[in-house]
């Protein structure tokens, strides 16, 4: 399993989001402070300080693209790096 610093550079580099595994990106937002509920296959993460609400399901082992570029974009409006 790559290091949070990698996967980090995986989702921001936007080039990959295919093959993002879904327990990587889930590695990934616990690292950047997110906290998580879970209501059956839907994986809730929240955080103080960011508006919006991650919703993110499995594909298989991987992470569903367009939830990856949602990720990338919050990582992006709110400046979050890995704690």
């Amino acid at each position: 399993m790559p290091g949070v610093e990698k996967i980090y550079q995986s989702v921001m580099i936007g080039t990959k989001d295919k093959n993002i595994k879904f327990s990587d990106l889930q590695k990934l937002l616990i690292a950047l402070g997110f906290d998580l509920r879970i209501k059956g296959d839907h994986f809730i993460y929240s955080k103080d300080g960011v508006e919006e609400i991650l919703n993110i399901q499995p594909l298989g082992k991987s992470a569903k693209p367009y939830q990856v570029k949602q990720v990338r974009n919050i990582i992006k409006r709110y400046n979050l790096e890995v704690e």
